[in-house]
């Protein structure tokens, strides 16, 4: 049975995570909202940048002169996985539900006999994926040193990205991050940027556009900035979606914090108490045996 001063030292702790995990609510709560304007405020950039990708290359579509980085490389042999984690934690399923999109896509692509090569952004989801997939492992960037994502951030790893395709060492390309919905919920997405999904152009009606310059030049100069401006949205999502989770993760363990408190002190009153009436008890015996 633990000593009172056990008992005492268990609440002090306990009392000092709290205190720990509380401070780090209020960091979070307060980066979150910058965090989640900028992101907010990237999604209809890189929506519209889309838009534009999508209407250009309905001109080209089947062209041979058409960019690699628009039509692929024509096989679907061996893929490239970017994957955006964080580089901290403390922060609930953030990283770990990233990842494990990443090794289930993984897995399924390799019983189909294909080739899988992952890019990690971010030391955490390198720390978890090279448990299994170390030797599939390209190329690491930590983001530990940046206080605020820039575009140059973004557009340094699209230029890596590129240069790989360049190489041929992938035929396609898909980022995991996590877009950010609420404080509670950051959904883990898969998003295709070599060669990028557009879909169809069905909101222009039948009009008919002339480029100047030529479609094949315009793509030759947004292709590869949109993979940086969707490499961007990833990194800015992702910075919001790990300040709401690491808010979420520090309220449930200030409040846990509390409860195990609150259950210790009981048992700390508990235990004196019974040391007292303990002691009374023999102080009384002594007493009546004199």
């Amino acid at each position: 049975m633990p000593s009172l001063k056990d008992l005492r030292n268990r609440v002090a702790a306990t009392k000092a995570t709290q205190k720990i995990t509380k401070a780090m609510q209020m960091v979070s709560a307060s980066k979150l909202r910058r965090a989640q304007a900028a992101a907010e405020a990237a999604r209809p950039y890189a929506e519209h940048m889309e838009k534009v990708l999508r209407n250009i290359a309905t001109a080209v579509q089947g062209h041979e002169s058409a960019p690699k980085l628009l039509a692929g490389t024509g096989r679907d042999q061996v893929h490239l996985f970017v994957v955006c984690t964080g580089d901290r934690g403390l922060c609930g399923p953030f990283n770990s539900s990233i990842v494990r999109l990443a090794r289930e896509r993984a897995v399924a692509l390799m019983n189909e006999g294909k080739e899988v090569k992952f890019f990690c952004v971010g030391r955490k989801g390198f720390d978890q994926l090279r448990r299994q997939f170390e030797k599939q492992i390209v190329e690491t960037v930590e983001m530990r040193s940046v206080r605020t994502i820039q575009f140059s951030n973004a557009q340094s790893i699209a230029e890596k990205i590129v240069k790989r395709f360049e190489a041929g060492e992938f035929d396609v390309c898909t980022l995991f991050f996590a877009r950010f919905k609420s404080v509670i919920a950051q959904i883990p997405t898969a998003q295709q940027i070599i060669p990028p999904v557009l879909g169809d152009a069905t909101d222009n009606g039948n009009a008919s556009y002339e480029f100047e310059p030529e479609e094949e030049d315009i793509l030759a100069a947004l292709l590869p900035r949109n993979i940086a401006v969707q490499t961007f949205r990833a990194l800015l999502e992702n910075v919001a979606s790990f300040y709401g989770a690491q808010m979420t993760a520090m309220d449930n363990a200030t409040r846990n914090a509390g409860d195990m408190i609150r259950k210790q002190t009981l048992t700390y009153n508990r235990t004196r108490q019974a040391m007292i009436t303990k002691e009374l008890i023999e102080i009384i015996s002594g007493a009546e045996a004199l």
